[in-house]
């Protein structure tokens, strides 16, 4: 799966359960509520004030890209 800051947080909580300690870790502590599954990363570091572009980096080195 490749990361971009238009991900979906749902789908890639969806292809890899074990990546819930990356969005856990910038305060977005309510995974399996709608907004937050349907938020794609870049809205979701922008009101957690949190860098998308670190986010991506570790999201895509994850998963192995």
């Amino acid at each position: 799966m490749i990361i971009t800051k238009t991900s979906i947080i749902g789908n890639i909580l969806d292809a890899d359960p074990t990546t819930a300690p990356y969005f856990l870790e910038m305060g977005m502590h309510c995974l399996g509520c709608p907004g937050a599954r349907s938020e794609n990363l870049e809205q979701a570091c922008a009101v957690h004030g949190v860098s998308v572009d670190d986010l991506v980096a570790k999201l895509n080195k994850h998963f192995g890209n």
